[in-house]
């Protein structure tokens, strides 16, 4: 019995160690394939890293240069011409600096509204960009839209709250209202992370709409 089961095993062991060389010979195309594809799998996502790092790269090297050129309307044409990417939000911010620099409000204000307006950009970035057109604008636009942007911008957690209140008290200074404007600057003089450029404006503009000094009162 023992050399019969001995017997037996080693015809099953030739059974498998056939079937095995036989579904090699078969199959052995799509085990080759299948190592191919793994090994240039790998290989395919460290080129992908490598060629997304110096397209990154290049991108930063032209961003720089652009913003290098002195010129300023050199300079919007090579931002301008800079491809789409992350950081166009602040191409866009860039390109409507450079064209103000330039003398022309309304390109800038053009671009400074497609960012304001972009879903996809940062909620700093579009923040920045209607508050700028604002001030770009000034009274080229309608009090009332002028008044309707500021309002959106000066919440409690707004980004740029304080410089949206400073709009506000000029917008209210024009239209009259100096109490309601020097309330507004009484704002920003209250804040503790108020610039103190921004500080120094409201104290002008609280003396000049007709207010005490507030660096002549206790603790001022």
């Amino acid at each position: 019995m023992s050399e019969s089961d001995s017997f037996i095993s080693e015809v099953t062991d030739e059974v498998r160690r056939e079937r095995f060389f036989g579904t090699l010979r078969r199959y052995g195309w799509l085990i080759v394939l299948a190592i191919f594809a793994i090994v240039g799998g790998a290989a395919w996502h460290e080129f992908a890293k490598a060629r997304d790092r110096a397209a990154a790269e290049a991108a930063g090297d032209a961003l720089r240069a652009a913003l290098l050129t002195p010129e300023p309307v050199a300079r919007a044409a090579a931002l301008a011409a800079l491809p789409s990417g992350p950081s166009s939000p602040l191409v866009r911010l860039a390109e409507a600096g450079a064209q103000l620099e330039a003398g022309d409000r309304t390109a800038a204000a053009a671009l400074l509204e497609g960012v304001a307006g972009n879903g996809g950009a940062p909620e700093v970035y579009r923040s920045l960009a209607a508050l700028q057109r604002v001030m770009v604008l000034g009274r080229d636009l309608p009090a009332s839209e002028r008044l309707g942007a500021i309002e959106g911008l000066a919440g409690d957690d707004a980004p740029f709250r304080l410089l949206a209140i400073e709009q506000r008290a000029l917008l209210r200074l024009e239209s009259g209202d100096m109490a309601a404007a020097i309330a507004d600057l009484e704002t920003i003089l209250a804040s503790p992370t108020g610039p103190e450029g921004l500080r120094g404006r409201a104290r002008q503009l609280i003396i000049a709409a007709g207010g005490d000094d507030p660096a002549a009162a206790p603790g001022g």
